[in-house]
């Protein structure tokens, strides 16, 4: 009866990525201690990750996935949280748009404003030079053509010079635990810590399909940051337990 448990926990895992105890409850049958119990094991075996009131599959990003890959990947899910990111701009901001295809979806959601926009991507870079307002300032550096963006020491010491107001940051894996936000690649996390030392707020855009991974390179804690924009499939308890932490939670 218990391994026909674990099956039930793990495969209801391999369908929704991260699960609560009281949907495990629900599709087991078992008891809210016993659920415990079982992801307490799991927990030891290295096969789950627990997450505040439930568990995630312990998943580990080897790579950077090519941005043309990652652009199909959850776009709906990306561009309700570019659109969202986009609102929190205003006239006379001067802000740091990160590489990635979350970021791309807040570029195309930009308004034509006067605003200041420093960027590494080179596709947000092209997106935003047809808005007339929008001073657009790529970055410079060795280019990665995974990413389509600029990257190294170049990269990094641009950013070291500038004092924008509000810094948009993505990542390729994030979890409330250690360690936190995190990145496959070495050039891009020297990228986004030199943006994370800017006196600026800090906003990370992610989806929740990334929540529960973890990657090689540690970019921050997520007590660093002060906001997060991401999606509806991020269960409502470690939204408020993220919130208790100081936290803006905002799901689109």
């Amino acid at each position: 009866m218990s391994n026909d448990r674990v099956e039930t926990i793990l495969n209801h895992l391999k369908l929704h990525n991260l699960v609560t105890v009281e949907e495990l409850v629900e599709v087991t049958g078992a008891s809210p201690s016993t659920i415990r119990r079982e992801l307490a094991k799991l927990t030891r075996k290295g096969t789950i990750s627990r997450v505040h009131g439930g568990a995630t599959l312990n998943r580990y990003i080897p790579i950077q996935t090519p941005v043309t890959e990652k652009a199909v990947t959850r776009h709906q899910d990306k561009a309700l949280i570019g659109k969202k990111a986009a609102s929190l701009i205003k006239e006379g901001d001067c802000i740091i748009l990160d590489a990635g295809t979350t970021t791309m979806e807040i570029a195309r959601n930009i308004p034509n404003i006067p605003l200041t926009v420093f960027t590494p991507d080179l596709n947000i870079a092209l997106v935003l030079s047809e808005l007339p307002l929008v001073d657009v300032i790529v970055t410079g550096g060795h280019i990665d053509k995974t990413t389509k963006s600029c990257s190294g020491d170049d990269t990094k010491q641009y950013f070291d010079k500038i004092n924008p107001n509000l810094v948009f940051l993505a990542c390729n894996a994030w979890i409330d635990e250690s360690p936190g936000v995190s990145t496959p690649s070495y050039s891009k996390v020297i990228i986004k810590k030199a943006l994370l030392k800017r006196y600026a707020k800090k906003v990370l855009v992610v989806d929740s399909s990334k929540y529960g991974a973890t990657s090689l390179y540690k970019i921050c804690d997520i007590d660093d940051l002060d906001m997060v924009i991401t999606d509806r499939g991020l269960p409502d308890d470690i939204c408020e337990a993220l919130k208790k932490r100081g936290i803006t939670m905002l799901r689109v």
